[in-house]
């Protein structure tokens, strides 16, 4: 299993009893760090970056976000709900199949409401008005992820029309072309994928107003290419005529924060196991699904490893093998790395484990706060 990176940054002097556990902290100045430098992009080469509320919606950060980028991109209709009451700037709403009876309050909220297919256009056009920014996902049928289940582009991909099919006539009432192929890549694969995908599209240059390049940019990651990014975005946006925008998700909240836990058992069985208050399956499910091993602050590099779980009832509740910085016994504070983005919104409360509570610390300052705490009731009104 792969080890996901992460840069421990302030977090190396952040005191892990400072919070109950398991806890998720954010570093607002790294947020800030991100955001500025995505800013920056911005600023510099006349695009306009959008927040992918799906990989980072902790919303007490919402008038921070506002502060850098020009507003944020939805999945559907909480989300835009939410980016209406708490986010400024445009929203953009996209999702692979909306249903009528979203489609009214969808449309009310929404600046760019972007479809999946014409046939999804069509089907609701009579919700829109003749103010609504239309948009259109297309599969430019050019692959670069580098595991294909996750690859918008794979054979028989649900997300996007293919650009193959895609005629003038479809075109009609939309604004905008959108796609998204990437996931954590740099500068290149987004290259090859508008030279694939220009000469299918241009001839709809003058019938358009804005392209879309999605997410999946690791914008902010230190050795990420941001002077060619800028040099290119320059470049479409001066040959193409359009408006070009970005949708960064992880690229703001990495390295951002970690999650804080606590060892419950120790016992041997071949390895030594240690049962931890931190869930894979409830508390990163990426580590499952994706799957890869998040890095642990301050890990050893030498040393015995042990086996880290959850306490669900779940076998393959298991996080990894690691060389613990502290001696592995019950009551002993561990943290793993990166985990704002993602992680946080994908916790749920199988088996009855509890939901991490969410903290907001600034390493410039050294404040801590409490953003939000969990009680029972999130597990028993789930089902009530």
């Amino acid at each position: 299993m792969e080890t996901k990176a992460g840069d421990p940054g302030a977090f190396s002097r952040f005191d892990l009893n400072r919070v109950p556990t398991p806890a998720f902290v954010v570093d607002e100045a790294v947020i800030r760090r991100n955001l500025a430098i995505l800013a920056d992009v911005k600023a510099r080469s006349g695009a306009k970056i959008l927040a992918a509320m799906k990989a980072f919606s902790m919303w007490e950060l919402a008038p921070v976000i506002g502060e850098y980028l020009d507003g944020v991109c939805t999945s559907g209709l909480w989300e835009a709900r939410l980016a209406n009451e708490k986010y400024r700037g445009e929203i953009a709403t996209y999702c692979a199949g909306y249903k009528e009876s979203d489609m009214a309050e969808i449309v009310a909220i929404s600046d760019h409401v972007i479809f999946n297919s014409p046939n999804q256009h069509r089907r609701f056009a009579s919700f829109l008005k003749d103010s609504t920014d239309v948009g259109l996902r297309i599969n430019p049928e050019h692959a670069e992820g580098e595991v294909a289940k996750y690859d918008p582009c794979s054979p028989g991909s649900r997300l996007g029309f293919p650009v193959s099919q895609l005629k003038a006539e479809h075109l009609q009432g939309v604004s905008g072309l959108h796609f998204h192929t990437l996931c954590e890549q740099d500068f290149a694969p987004l290259k090859r994928t508008w030279d694939a995908l220009k000469p299918k599209i241009a001839l709809y240059f003058g019938q358009i107003k804005w392209l879309n390049f999605g997410g999946g940019h690791h914008i902010t990651r230190a050795d990420y290419q941001r002077e060619e990014l800028i040099t290119f975005l320059q470049s479409v946006r001066a040959e193409t005529g359009l408006d070009i925008y970005l949708e960064p998700g992880e690229a703001i909240a990495l390295d951002a924060g970690i999650l804080v836990g606590e060892l419950l058992d120790v016992f041997e069985n071949d390895i030594g196991v240690g049962i931890t208050d931190i869930s894979a399956t409830c508390h990163m499910p990426d580590v499952i699904e994706a799957p890869y091993r998040p890095a642990m602050l301050g890990e050893r590099d030498d040393g015995p490893a042990i086996r880290l779980g959850g306490p669900s009832c779940l076998a393959g509740d298991i996080i990894g093998d690691y060389r613990l910085p502290v001696s592995a016994e019950p009551g002993a504070r561990f943290a793993f790395l990166d985990q704002a983005h993602y992680s946080m919104v994908k916790t749920n409360t199988f088996n009855g484990v509890p939901l991490p509570s969410i903290w907001l610390w600034n390493s410039a300052t050294d404040d801590l706060k409490c953003v939000k705490q969990f009680d029972w009731t999130e597990f028993r009104d789930r089902l009530s």
